[in-house]
């Protein structure tokens, strides 16, 4: 079994393609697929997260840590991405989508 969440981050028009699968233990591996090179850099260093990094801070975070090293966009939407599916795979929370929508003033 393994969970997939596509990101589709906005202006910038990349999209990331999240794959998290259960290992051993609590481990979840992580698949980064994204034309993003920020993103690919990311995937260098959360290859493979212990499920709990779902409740990490988000200062000690280890996703948003590596976002911090790796991306330039602090809005980006993708460390949020990597958790939603992390948590899913872990069985820790149920799939359901989430979404940023910008509403136009009439």
């Amino acid at each position: 079994m393994s969970t997939e969440v596509e990101v589709t981050s906005g202006i910038c028009g990349f999209r990331t393609r999240i794959k998290a699968v259960k290992g051993k233990g609590r481990n979840i591996r992580l698949v980064l697929v994204s034309d993003c090179e920020m993103v690919a850099r990311m995937q260098e260093e959360v290859v493979e997260l212990d499920m709990m990094a779902a409740f990490i801070r988000l200062l000690d975070n280890p996703v948003y840590r590596s976002a911090s090293r790796c991306l330039q966009h602090v809005a980006c939407p993708v460390p949020s991405g990597i958790l939603k599916a992390l948590e899913v795979e872990a069985g820790l929370c149920l799939p359901k989508n989430a979404s940023i929508v910008f509403i136009e003033e009439s």
